[in-house]
Formats: structure tokens, C-alpha cells, sequence
């Protein structure tokens, strides 16, 4: 049995990531990169439709990107956000960016989080979360975003994690459509009932 575990972004991730700007200047421009990270990780059949970065709010500077790897990898957890906070929390060496003195971590994600990364944003300490394309955008498409609390906005402020959504819904959305009329792998983790 081996013991170890263990991903890799695919290779294209590195080659985008050294064209990407410094300093980012606003939410669109951080945005974008998630939106692009779901663009191209379709565009390179690496994975489906969805893509998260995080960010130091203080610096406005890229701390780690993720992108979906659940098919490549045959791991049901490797979602684009869990992706991107597992790389930051590796890369500066901590379990909590709550941990931090100087670091005010934020996600921006091209789809709102499904339950199991709703749960991983709670635990994970990140201060605020940005969103593009909306839950009812990756379920109309087919994915099973499992079953969150109707309230999970609220919660998520009432822990005192900032949110936004809607930031360029319209081009997340799009790439969700065009994956899924393009025949892309749509998986869920549904059992139907068969009585």
C-alpha cells in the first residue's frame, strides 16, 4: 500500500501563471484568472470546467491558482478550490492562512463553492471569497453541487468571510455550456434511489 498521495498541476498551469501581472488591480482582474484557469484547463483536457486562485488581499499578488483535477487524478476532492488551498497552505507552510500576522487570503473561484468546498473555505481560514458563475449555472449544465444550506451565504459572512458573487458570471457561465455541449465528462456523486 503506498502511503503517499499526491497531484500535480497539469504543465500548462506553470507556463500561464509566469504571464500573469504582479499586482492585480481589482476583482475583475483577479477573476479572470479563475475564468481562465477553467477555460483552459477544458482547452487542454485537463480536467473540467472550473478554476480558483487566492490572493493576498493586502499585496493584491497571486498566492496559489487550482484547477479541476477530479478525472485526471480519480480523486473525487481535487476541485479547483480545494486544488488552490492545498498548494497556498503547502507554499507558505501553515494549515490556516488565519495564521498569518501579515496575509489576508481571498478566493476567487469561476463557480460558487459546492458543499464539499464550502466546508474547506470554513475551515481553511481564508477572510473573503469571490465567486463568478452561480450554483444553478453548473447544475443546469449537470454537476451535482451537493447539498448546501439554503442560507451558506449568510453563514459564510456570519463566520466573518467576506463574499461577492456575480463577478463575470457571464463568462464562467459560458464555459460550463461549452464544456457540457461539447460532451465533457459531466460526473456527480448521486446514487439514484431505485425503489
Amino acid at each position: 500500500m503506498d502511503n503517499i498521495i499526491r497531484f500535480d498541476l497539469p504543465g500548462w498551469v506553470k507556463d500561464y501563471v509566469t504571464t500573469l501581472p504582479e499586482i492585480f488591480e481589482n476583482d475583475q482582474q483577479k477573476m479572470a484568472v479563475a475564468v481562465e484557469l477553467a477555460q483552459k484547463n477544458v482547452e487542454n483536457r485537463t480536467g473540467g470546467p472550473f478554476g480558483a486562485a487566492i490572493f493576498d488581499r493586502n499585496t493584491n499578488k497571486i498566492i496559489s491558482v487550482g484547477v479541476n483535477l477530479v478525472q485526471p487524478h480519480n480523486c473525487s476532492i481535487l476541485h479547483a478550490e480545494i486544488v488552490a488551498i492545498m498548494t497556498a497552505h503547502n507554499k507558505l507552510g501553515c494549515y490556516s492562512f488565519e495564521l498569518s500576522q501579515t496575509l489576508a487570503a481571498e478566493l476567487f473561484t469561476s463557480v460558487e463553492p459546492c458543499a464539499m468546498c464550502l466546508g474547506a473555505i470554513g475551515w481553511s481560514g481564508l477572510g473573503r471569497v469571490v465567486c463568478g458563475a452561480r450554483d444553478q449555472d453548473a447544475r443546469d449544465v449537470g454537476f451535482d453541487e451537493g447539498d448546501k444550506p439554503q442560507n451558506w451565504q449568510y453563514n459564510l459572512r456570519k463566520r466573518g468571510i467576506d463574499l461577492e458573487i456575480d463577478i463575470l458570471r457571464w463568462q464562467a457561465r459560458e464555459i460550463l455550456v461549452k464544456y457540457s455541449q461539447e460532451n465533457g465528462l459531466i460526473y456527480n456523486g448521486r446514487r439514484e434511489n431505485s425503489e
